[in-house]
């Protein structure tokens, strides 16, 4: 029976934190008192109930919008060694046991060099998967939103898994590929793009990052994130004693102030706050404090470098920090954090007071 259900839960993340985000996927799990198996590869990591039962509820109640190491999370069948001579008579086999059905569905590959080149063969056997799935009646018009991802960890080895609207990445491979801007002058730039489109709802975009607010940027030079924020027609206030790009300068909507990012007070309130300054996030995280309980800004997103080991738990205290300074400040806000996809050794969290 356990060969026909999804006794796993599947997840992908960033090569070198899966120890991290199987410290997060435990955690959940103790939280709902599932024992459960776990195991990992580059880029992936997974959970399975000991007891042979369905990972659904956990899966569930740990929503993918709340985890913060997750690309992708997924409900998974047991993984199948494939032959090189046939390799879609298993996966058909075990879709047609589970009883699956599904609207799409999506091959990917951990985010290695070893993942990409699976993809010739991945395209070689796109369509005649799909035919034979459609023919069965597993791939059809509506089925609740469902989507199956065969996740292949090698030629010959893959995981069936299944995502569900509202607890999942919409992005093949939980990834956010964005097209680095010439104009901009840093990388990093692409660290607040994708902060964004991570937390902010598209169709709110006009509203919350909108022409003539007035945000400050601490840490900027030489100024990746108070591009994107000129971009949206704000007003910043570049904070940095480093030397910010001339061109950007030019635009005339920047006050570069040559202080210390930790200890500057704005004149008054902003709409937004950001932060890429590379310090032990206790101090990152004290100065964010100050401008969240006094009120110096509406939405703020800063990023939290992490140590080499125990990132989780860092992460969990930072967190749980803040959200105590808050409430003791009588602070009502939305807290979110996701380590993104152009972070690195970091997290990004946003923060919207709520009044």
């Amino acid at each position: 029976m356990s060969d026909t259900i999804p006794t796993a839960w599947l997840v992908y993340c960033r090569p070198g934190f899966e120890g991290d985000t199987l410290a997060e996927m435990q955690h959940h799990a103790k939280q709902q008192g599932v024992n459960c198996e776990p195991a990992h590869g580059a880029g992936w990591v997974s959970l399975t109930r000991q007891d042979g039962e369905a990972i659904n509820d956990l899966h569930r109640q740990a929503a993918f919008q709340h985890l913060i190491f997750a690309r992708q999370s997924l409900a998974a069948l047991p993984p199948l060694v494939l032959s090189r001579e046939d390799r879609l008579t298993a996966i058909l086999d075990q879709v047609k046991a589970s009883r699956w059905s599904f609207e799409e569905i999506w091959h990917e590959t951990p985010d290695t060099n070893d993942g990409k080149a699976l993809s010739g063969l991945i395209k070689a056997l796109t369509r005649p998967l799909q035919n034979t799935l459609k023919k069965r009646g597993a791939l059809r018009g509506k089925a609740g939103g469902r989507r199956l991802h065969i996740f292949w960890t090698d030629g010959d080895r893959v995981q069936l898994g299944m995502s569900f609207p509202d607890n999942r990445s919409e992005l093949l491979n939980g990834i956010r590929r964005l097209r680095f801007p010439s104009r901009a002058p840093s990388r990093s730039t692409l660290k607040l793009e994708e902060a964004w489109h991570e937390f902010i709802p598209r169709d709110q975009w006009d509203t919350r990052l909108a022409e003539h607010m007035q945000a400050a940027d601490l840490g900027a030079a030489p100024g990746g994130w108070t591009w994107q924020l000129v971009q949206r027609g704000m007003y910043v206030y570049a904070i940095d004693n480093g030397p910010m790009d001339k061109a950007l300068m030019a635009t005339g909507q920047i006050d570069h102030l040559r202080e210390d990012g930790f200890t500057w007070e704005p004149p008054q309130r902003l709409d937004w706050l950001v932060c890429d300054i590379v310090d032990k996030p206790v101090r990152v995280l004290a100065m964010v404090e100050r401008w969240l309980t006094r009120k110096w800004c509406r939405e703020a997103i800063f990023n939290l470098k992490l140590p080499m080991k125990k990132r989780w738990d860092e992460v969990t205290r930072c967190l749980t920090t803040l959200e105590a300074a808050l409430a003791s400040a009588g602070v009502s806000a939305k807290i979110s954090c996701r380590h993104l996809y152009h972070d690195r050794e970091e997290v990004t969290v946003h923060v919207r007071l709520l009044h």
